[in-house]
């Protein structure tokens, strides 16, 4: 059964849409799985800058503009299929039409995600009400957890609970949010800890997602294994864990239950 994930924030410059790109990126070529990636940040998208598209023809806006079919817009890079937004598009758009227009095409993929708007807005709530699962990207610091806070209090609003929260640009954990003191505030818990890389400027600058251009970085490393959880893959354990069990750090358990969570409810299904 197809998962629609929204990939969310209330904030810019977290690494949301880095993150949506990578993910999408090592699920298709690394867990083979069928991913469809939807640049939903109508008012600024930027995902076609990760995945280089530069000029697509077709786009997201002339999809719910009813200028277009939602298949005419897909593009295929790095084995994924992206739709883009449209840099400029000045017509009023219906943003709670993108979960019918998923819909059409939903059953082709294992996997749907939207890239939202980092901004509390319609277009962000179109992303909660059209995603099976959400995952919101945080940096370790008070402002940012703020508004995790209220994307947290949006998204239990209208029924649909965040499942996770990925922690990114993690710099200088003396200054910085602890996993207990996030878990503790939100009531959510950390799927991911995401140290800051270099690698992903770089990506950035190339036009390729970081889990393609650099298979090894740290943040590569902890994509992969957010990607191996949904995509139900057998987790490998390291002898020192197999060892030392009490080693296992919290975020790895909390993928544990993600991975349950979603193996019931697409293998099972």
């Amino acid at each position: 059964m197809t998962k629609t994930i929204g990939i969310i924030a209330i904030k810019g410059g977290v690494g949301k849409t880095t993150i949506a790109a990578s993910l999408a990126s090592d699920l298709v070529n690394h867990y083979g799985k069928k991913v469809l990636l939807i640049d939903a940040n109508y008012s600024a998208p930027n995902l076609g800058l990760h995945m280089d598209i530069i000029k697509p023809e077709k786009s997201i806006h002339q999809v719910l503009d009813r200028k277009t079919g939602i298949k005419n817009a897909i593009h295929n890079r790095f084995g994924v299929d992206v739709i883009p937004g449209d840099f400029v598009y000045n017509s009023e758009l219906n943003y709670y039409k993108i979960k019918d227009k998923i819909h059409s095409v939903k059953e082709n993929y294992d996997f749907v995600i939207l890239d939202s708007s980092p901004s509390l807005n319609d277009e962000l709530l179109s992303t909660i009400l059209a995603s099976d699962s959400l995952f919101v990207v945080s940096t370790p610091d008070y402002p940012t957890l703020y508004c995790t806070l209220k994307a947290a209090k949006l998204a239990k609003q209208r029924g649909k609970p965040i499942d996770g929260i990925i922690v990114n640009k993690i710099r200088d954990p003396s200054y910085e949010l602890t996993l207990k003191e996030i878990e503790s505030a939100t009531e959510i818990p950390v799927i991911a800890k995401i140290p800051d890389d270099k690698k992903t400027i770089k990506s950035t600058f190339t036009r390729i997602p970081t889990s393609i251009f650099h298979r090894k970085t740290p943040f590569s490393k902890e994509i992969t294994k957010l990607s191996s959880a949904l995509a139900g893959s057998s987790k490998k354990t390291s002898w020192l864990n197999r060892v030392f069990p009490f080693t296992v750090k919290r975020e790895e358990v909390n993928r544990q239950l993600l991975r349950k969570k979603f193996y019931d409810s697409i293998f099972e299904q």
